[in-house]
């Protein structure tokens, strides 16, 4: 007899506001009974009360199980704004799943129009940590009394080394072109580093087309390309830029999911997946029902690509379908001209999901 594979286990960040209620949505889409692929879910509450509560020691616990079972997703949180306090759990959580990529990719939405006439995916992969997120910053008064902020950042090879090998592995996958890069022309010690492992990465892959460009060249000429899909590698401040842009580009910051991505290092194969929504916790739509669920549900699609199973590929394409779909046939909630709420929007995706499931499933027996 088979042996009978263990059940994935995907650990569940409980978060705050509008991304608790959108992340309650993306597990009503996950349940087994809808998608057909058996999971067990961990949950972990990194609502900011909680943090408060047990000094971020939650967000440390959550991290240590999500690197046990490869596999997390999380709900947008609040990060407060008075110096001392927990601040934003983010920073724990990518150093404690040792993540190096955060993956975002821009893609079409039906029915809505793009900035500048877009229509091939824009993939931006951002490097995860140091750079000016993780900087040491201070203040000096000189003689003359005038105020200087100063600030230290690194980057290391082993990291450029990691997010040029997914770039371009990303790309290859996807029939994409490597664009863009760092501003290695005013900074050739320090992003020169990313710029060098960028062109080692090409060198092993001659079948992808690469273009490396400056930084702001690459916005600049981003508002330009309408043809060919994209993957672009960046460092963590203008990787944190250049994503929400180039996800407005295709009108909605809620149009696609966030990854992420801890990798082997020897292998640079992706070890760990966070997935997430790339918006915060729009607390002005707090209760109201109104918000889009849409890119937590495609985190959550997203995750199942990793799950690593032919249910769970099943299941990660049939909920991107049915999202898709959905709003191809007008069925969105009000920010992309539809009149849903949050919840008669999943209602429609998981009856789409079910019907397609079963569909495929019909057509395989035959």
């Amino acid at each position: 007899m088979p042996t009978q594979q263990p059940t994935p286990a995907i650990v569940v960040m409980h978060g705050d506001q509008t991304g608790e209620e959108l992340l309650a949505e993306a597990l009503r889409v996950l349940q087994p009974g809808v998608i057909g692929q058996p999971l067990e879910f961990i949950d972990y509450d990194l609502s900011l009360d909680n943090r408060r509560a047990s000094n971020n020691q939650v967000v440390w616990d959550a991290a240590t199980v999500a690197c046990k079972t490869g596999l997390a997703l999380k709900a947008a949180t609040i990060t407060p704004e008075t110096p001392g306090d927990v601040g934003s759990p983010n920073a724990i959580l990518r150093e404690a799943l040792g993540a190096s990529v955060i993956l975002r990719t821009g893609r079409r939405i039906p029915q809505i129009r793009p900035v500048g006439g877009v229509y091939s995916p824009i993939t931006i992969v951002r490097m995860a940590v140091d750079d000016a997120y993780g900087a040491k910053e201070w203040r000096e008064t000189t003689e003359t009394g005038d105020e200087i902020a100063w600030r230290t950042s690194k980057i290391s090879r082993s990291i450029c080394r990691t997010v040029a090998e997914f770039t371009f592995t990303h790309a290859k996958r996807t029939g994409a072109k490597v664009f863009g890069g760092p501003k290695f022309t005013v900074s050739a010690t320090y992003e020169g580093m990313f710029k060098e492992e960028l062109d080692e990465a090409a060198q092993r892959y001659p079948d992808v087309a690469y273009q490396p460009l400056l930084i702001d060249a690459t916005f600049a000429l981003l508002l330009q390309n309408s043809g060919e899909a994209l993957v672009i590698p960046a460092l963590n401040r203008d990787g944190d830029l250049l994503s929400d842009m180039v996800l407005q580009m295709y009108g909605s910051i809620a149009g696609s999911e966030s990854l992420v991505m801890g990798f082997d290092a020897d292998t640079l194969q992706v070890k760990t997946v966070m997935a997430e929504a790339p918006h915060g916790t729009a607390p002005a739509l707090y209760g109201k029902n109104i918000a889009n669920p849409m890119a937590m549900i495609l985190a959550g699609a997203a995750l199942l690509t990793y799950v690593k199973t032919p249910a769970g590929d099943r299941a990660s394409r049939s909920i991107y379908e049915s999202v898709f779909e959905a709003i191809y046939e007008g069925k969105a909630t009000p920010d992309l001209g539809g009149q849903m709420t949050t919840s008669e929007f999943t209602d429609e995706v998981i009856r789409k999901v079910k019907t397609k499931l079963e569909v495929w499933s019909t057509l395989e027996s035959t």
